[in-house]
């Protein structure tokens, strides 16, 4: 029996979405990244080893654990480790063009950075998950430390291993991303519901023009539905 390729096609293009969660903005008008913000930008006496650090995005949330002393551990796509050793080029802020190329290739790094250049001038929450895990908080001093053990190269996915399983593991010892999995059911809901024949077209559709090509076997499983679509 064949696998229907359209829930294939859709996580694909999923994760293409989810790339602009990373992006960091750009200077309006000049081509170059908006730096992060000065030190001491903020203010980090309320923190505590261990915690967990939420900087909300337009979309989505990227996470990390704090170590202390103004430092942040937290898990980004990053092509430069997968073609240098070399520390002190990977330790760098990591700009878009290492990111996406990071994503494609599906490398990434769990790197050490200091608050501001972590959060980026973004609000921070501090162990706003803790209320959905309940009894299974680990010790602060144990989260601080599987994040210092991490520290390094690593595979990474957009849906499967991102900077959320990294923190989830860290603080409450079980790998789960909640906004990465809230967002692929209603994704499965939406090609689910025969009635949105429209909207699945769609998707295959655009992940034919994000991927830049499509298996053979997509191509009937998407225009069939349109053709369909287009006769009632």
């Amino acid at each position: 029996t064949m696998k229907n390729p359209v829930p294939q096609a859709a996580s694909l293009l999923l994760e293409k979405l989810l790339l602009l969660v990373h992006i960091r903005p750009l200077s309006a008008g000049s081509g170059e990244e908006t730096p992060p913000p000065a030190p001491g930008y903020y203010d980090t006496s309320c923190f505590k080893r261990g915690d967990l650090l939420e900087v909300p995005r337009t979309l989505f949330i990227h996470f990390g654990i704090y170590l202390g002393e103004n430092r942040v551990a937290h898990l980004m796509p990053d092509i430069l480790p997968a073609i240098t050793g070399d520390l002190r080029q990977i330790q760098q802020v990591v700009t878009n063009k290492r990111l996406i190329l990071g994503v494609i290739a599906r490398t990434a790094s769990v790197r050490v950075d200091t608050v501001e250049d972590f959060a980026y001038g973004g609000s921070i929450l501090v162990n706003h998950m803790d209320r959905l895990f309940e009894d299974q908080v680990l010790g602060s001093e144990e989260a601080a430390h599987r994040a210092e053990k991490l520290v390094g190269t690593t595979a990474y996915s957009l849906l499967w291993n991102n900077c959320e399983h990294f923190v989830t593991y860290c603080r409450y010892g079980a790998p789960v991303s909640f906004q990465t999995e809230k967002f692929c059911e209603t994704v499965k809901m939406i090609i689910r519901d025969q009635r949105s024949v429209l909207a699945s077209v769609l998707v295959g559709l655009a992940s034919i023009v994000c991927l830049g090509v499509a298996p053979s076997t997509t191509l009937p499983t998407i225009f069939i539905p349109f053709f369909l679509w287009m006769a009632g």
